[in-house]
């Protein structure tokens, strides 16, 4: 019975509301299945891949929403279909490439087919063998296809639901994060640079809420401080959209300086000088001259810095483990010298990329911080206790929008 009463004070929220962090939102399994249902598989739009990754009718890939894998393919229309990868007869994998060509797609343990629809096509000795066995006289082929999920394709991304009542994509993101993604995402003919993937013994929500934090990188990376790529005494805007769900974090890249504020950058090194211009020297490229980082939830941050471009996917796999897959990406027209930028550039992100590499580590010690902590809070005060849009970034007012919106979401 004290177990009982344990448990059920661990899930009280502090009193302070959402400038605290309940660290049990980190560790506990049946909060993470809450997520899965309330959040991942409920009225969102998940990113499931880029349109460049299946161009053609009869391409396909597999992703995830949360942690049930799909399968996004291009039917013989050309329209894009996301379709959960698990076989109508017996739960098996239907697809087990991670990318390909097809006609249709085979369960490999009894050969059910599926056209890249989802629909049920095929399932062999349906009639039974010399007059015996088989199915039913009235099994109805159109009942046991592939669960389907809604799908939006945008400016080069797929994004896709579980609801079919989701709102429609642009009041999901609302109007300051639909405008980046607008931005990021044009219309203009996108080109697959490649893919890093790493896993992190962090939750989910931390590596979210990593990328809602202007604080810590001004502080942590030594590489994005030193080179001015991303650092305080930049200009730049902090903001929540989307009832404070998404996050919208811009900067200007001002370059290499010392000013009033570097004293309190313990990790600035002024002396330090790059023989290799190229990887702290990026070109223009958006007439805003703006640096942006975008979190959508609940799946993905839209990565702009430098010159390098990427849709960071957000695979939770357990209250303690995150998979991350990097999906870096051009346009079709860009320049050779561009291109060669956007490669030079990747080396800053992934996971061992001279900034993401820190983010690896100190969020893995944040998890073991957080699986002792009992019944004990984050304080989420920098920069205030609002969620109102701030033109600084010393604050944490988008992971305080997060959780202003998480709580309510998930019913705490």
């Amino acid at each position: 019975m004290s177990s009982l009463v344990d448990k059920s004070a661990e899930r009280r929220w502090p009193a302070e509301g959402f400038t605290r962090i309940p660290y049990w939102v980190y560790t506990d399994q049946d909060v993470f299945d809450r997520e899965m249902e309330r959040l991942f598989w409920g009225a969102s739009w998940c990113f499931v891949g880029l349109s460049c990754e299946i161009p053609n009718p009869g391409d396909f890939k597999r992703s995830w929403v949360g942690t049930r894998q799909v399968v996004v393919t291009r039917d013989k229309d050309g329209v894009a279909n996301v379709l959960e990868n698990r076989c109508a007869h017996k739960g098996a994998l239907v697809c087990w490439q991670d990318r390909g060509t097809a006609k249709d797609l085979i369960c490999p343990y009894h050969q059910w087919s599926y056209d890249l629809k989802g629909n049920l096509t095929g399932v062999p000795l349906k009639r039974g063998a010399l007059g015996k066995g088989g199915m039913p006289r009235d099994f109805d082929n159109s009942r046991h296809g592939l669960r389907k999920l809604k799908v939006h394709e945008r400016g080069g991304v797929i994004w896709a639901s579980y609801d079919p009542d989701v709102p429609d994509f642009e009041s999901y993101c609302g109007p300051d994060a639909l405008h980046y993604v607008d931005r990021l995402f044009p219309g203009r003919e996108l080109e697959l640079l490649g893919y890093s993937r790493q896993i992190i013994p962090c939750n989910w929500k931390m590596y979210f809420e990593n990328l809602k934090d202007p604080y810590h990188a001004t502080l942590l990376h030594a590489f994005f401080i030193t080179f001015g790529l991303w650092r305080a005494d930049s200009k730049s805007h902090s903001s929540c959209d989307g009832d404070g769900r998404h996050g919208v974090m811009v900067s200007r890249n001002e370059g290499k300086k010392t000013t009033g504020a570097t004293k309190e950058m313990a990790r600035f090194a002024d002396s330090l000088e790059m023989n290799d211009k190229d990887s702290v020297t990026p070109a223009p490229e958006f007439a805003d001259r703006e640096v942006a980082g975008i979190t959508l939830f609940p799946s993905v941050v839209l990565q702009q810095q430098a010159n390098t471009l990427a849709m960071r996917h957000i695979i939770p796999k357990g209250p303690g483990q995150t998979e991350i897959s990097w999906h870096f990406f051009g346009y079709a027209d860009d320049t050779p010298e561009l291109r060669r930028l956007r490669l030079r550039h990747a080396n800053l992100m992934g996971p061992s990329g001279f900034v993401s590499v820190d983010d690896s580590e100190v969020l893995a010690q944040c998890q073991f911080g957080a699986s002792t902590a009992g019944n004990a809070a984050a304080v989420l005060e920098m920069g205030g206790k609002e969620t109102e849009p701030q033109d600084h970034m010393v604050t944490e007012v988008m992971i305080r929008g997060f959780y202003k919106f998480y709580r309510k979401e998930m019913g705490y």
